[in-house]
């Protein structure tokens, strides 16, 4: 709403973008910090058009549960259960309800199958067609949408184009089609299953930045360079500089890690100590650190060794890949350094300090070769922002790197840098950008000092590209991972399957009404129960056409593997990843795959019936056994309710009854 720049690494912005729409279109401000979950809104937070366009995806989930049964060709009776099975689904309702984006990811992940589907049926009867092309195209557009909420949805889109691809191989051994005719599939499967989403994409993307082009809090992380393309912080502070550094320029030099802070090159009057607390010795030469915060100290200037003065030419010199160069400290006039000494903290690697000189045998070490990691040419020069350079030391081919421990209390808690030897490729930590630049005028310290302390000058523009901006931001979202804390309601795969765990969202401040995120447990354990049963009659099947017999007419036989390739298989790629993943996990991880699972019951409950029961008195029995099922399905719903809507105030005693396991965790209050 403030147009200001933020960074989210659980996934890409469009689901953001949604939310935001419902704010914008409630008018909503912008003003307000959401920094604490269940904290009350005031009254310039449209709630009520925050929580639209979930809850109309929750809604609209419920009709295309059974348009997917009906486009599977199962019965009227088995698409309708789907639809009701979603509808008094508590977890589902609870995650529609609020501002979350569970309920749009399963929303697009449905659409994406569905589409599918009714292009698949289209096939057979109408290629080609308007009808036809609208499915195949929605298709791509839905899984596009379903990978831009959440990295999840890619699980669904590997699905669908899984199921794609048989149907393709299926399609080019057809030989009643002609070879142009089969170019002509394969190229309208892959501009709209390929193409359309990787388009779209990026669009997500080109909005979200054209959007969001305001520096924001979460700026640091990216690199200087994006940073100097965002309205107001850094843009503000760089806007104006030059853009060729040049010998006698001022620089400060900014560490492309960024972690574990954000950190500029950084030295100081005080020494290293004489002897550290493990008993080893030091240089005791004036300390060099990186330093999370801006600071005069922060400033270097770039000597030509062969030449005295510390101010820029007329013209000025440009600094090139591989030209040799000495870093002298701005405020302290002492050479960058580095020697044979064991850092402080990283004993296998050098010292860096800035050269005192004690009239001992330990000559000055101090020429540093410039190394522009992203050069285009062996002659590139040295740009502002632009170039990711590293500091090769001449004598020893040690690097200048930042190692990221803390330095102890004598160090200011500073971060180390060490000069690295067995370096191996561009490690990030290793690389390092101008990030403030300034031709330096005075010769004089004190005029220096002055210097250092003013702002900077001429102006040159460094706009990136958008293709540079998104694959940086999309190269964060996938690598940068938060504090992988322990969560109180935290939970693994297995406990989703088996619902021991919930989650709280919500209580209320004076009564005892809350909200948590609690599974029907009739339908979870049905649903994993209908999932196990299709697999085994789908080996009991697949065995015995091995062995020639067909207990399946051909037209169910096919009807079936479709059937359990979507919503098995769909339940399997949005379940079975999670146990690769090393992060912190959480109930609401598991919906997707629950859905599919739910699609799935009433066919394996009508394939029951229809080929299991040999007799109309069994049919009639395990009908009646399938509306004893749904009955307490149902109460388990109505049941939870008060935990679902959080409209109703519980006494301890109803709220000790609805904990139904030991291992959910119902918040009751101590009068």
């Amino acid at each position: 709403m403030k147009r200001t720049f933020f960074f989210d690494n659980s996934g890409p912005p469009f689901g953001h973008m949604l939310l935001a729409l419902g704010g914008y279109l409630g008018g909503f401000d912008g003003n307000f910090l959401w920094n604490r979950i269940g904290e009350e809104y005031p009254s310039n937070v449209p709630v009520w058009s925050l929580r639209l366009l979930p809850a109309l995806a929750g809604a609209l989930s419920v009709p295309m549960a059974y348009q997917i049964v009906a486009e599977l060709r199962f019965s009227h009776c088995a698409a309708t259960g789907a639809a009701l099975l979603v509808l008094i689904e508590n977890a589902l309702i609870t995650q529609a309800r609020l501002m979350l984006m569970e309920s749009l990811l399963i929303f697009f992940n449905l659409l994406s199958v569905l589409s599918y589907l009714k292009f698949f049926n289209c096939q057979t009867h109408s290629p080609f067609s308007l009808c036809w092309w609208f499915w195949l195209i929605l298709t791509g557009v839905a899984c596009s949408c379903a990978v831009g909420i959440k990295y999840m949805g890619i699980f669904t889109y590997l699905l669908v184009l899984g199921v794609a691809a048989v149907h393709t191989w299926q399609l080019i051994g057809d030989q009643t089609l002609t070879s142009v005719c089969v170019f002509c599939h394969l190229l309208a499967r892959a501009v709209a299953l390929l193409v359309i989403p990787v388009v779209l994409y990026l669009l997500f993307f080109y909005v979200h930045l054209l959007l969001l082009y305001r520096s924001g809090p979460h700026d640091q992380i990216m690199s200087s360079a994006f940073q100097a393309s965002l309205e107001g912080g850094l843009a503000r502070i760089t806007q104006g500089q030059p853009l060729e550094v040049a010998f006698g320029s001022q620089v400060t030099l900014k560490n492309v890690l960024g972690k574990p802070l954000p950190c500029w090159l950084h030295s100081h009057q005080s020494t290293y100590p004489v002897m550290y607390e493990n008993g080893r010795g030091s240089s005791h030469q004036q300390q060099v650190t990186c330093y999370p915060f801006k600071d005069v100290n922060n400033w270097w200037i770039v000597k030509d060794p062969a030449r005295h003065p510390l101010v820029v030419g007329s013209p000025p010199r440009p600094v090139r890949h591989g030209d040799v160069v000495q870093l002298v400290h701005g405020m302290t006039t002492r050479f960058l350094n580095t020697h044979d000494v064991a850092a402080p903290l990283s004993p296998h690697s050098q010292e860096v300090s800035c050269y005192m000189d004690y009239n001992v045998s330990m000559p000055a070490q101090n020429l540093w070769r410039l190394d522009i990691v992203n050069r285009e040419s062996d002659r590139d020069v040295w740009k502002t922002i632009l170039s990711e350079v590293r500091f090769v030391h001449v004598n020893t081919s040690a690097i200048l790197k930042l190692s990221g421990a803390h330095l102890p209390d004598w160090g200011f808690r500073q971060l180390e840098v060490v000069g690295e030897k067995l370096s191996r490729g561009h490690h990030e930590s290793l690389v390092w950008t101008v990030e403030e630049h300034r031709y330096g005028k005075s010769q004089e310290q004190h005029e220096r000092e002055l210097e250092l302390h003013s702002p900077t000058h001429v102006d040159t523009s460094r706009n990136l590209s958008f293709m540079a901006r998104f694959s940086e931001l999309q190269w964060r979202m996938l690598t940068l991972r938060g504090e992988d804390s322990e969560h109180k309601y935290s939970s693994t795969p297995l406990e989703w399957v088996t619902l021991d765990t919930n989650i709280a969202y919500w209580l209320h401040p004076r009564t005892t009404a809350q909200i948590h995120l609690l599974g029907n447990v009739v339908i979870w354990a049905s649903a994993s129960l209908a999932t196990a049963a299709y697999a085994l009659l789908f080996l009991w099947y697949l065995l015995r056409r091995r062995r020639r017999v067909c207990d399946l007419p051909e037209d169910a036989w096919h009807r079936w593997v479709l059937a359990g390739a979507l919503c098995a298989g769909g339940w399997a790629l949005n379940y079975l990843p999670f146990f690769l993943m090393d992060k912190t996990l959480f109930l609401y991880h598991y919906l997707p795959a629950l859905t599919f699972q739910i699609l799935l019951l009433p066919p394996v409950l009508q394939h029951i019936r229809d080929h299991l029961c040999r007799s109309q008195l069994q049919r009639s029995l395990f009908s009646a056994l399938v509306v004893a099922w749904f009955s307490s399905a149902c109460h388990v719903s109505s049941t939870l309710c008060p935990l679902t809507y959080g409209d109703k105030s519980l006494s301890p005693d109803e709220l000790q009854a609805l904990r139904w396991k030991d291992s959910w965790d119902i918040l009751i209050r101590k009068h």
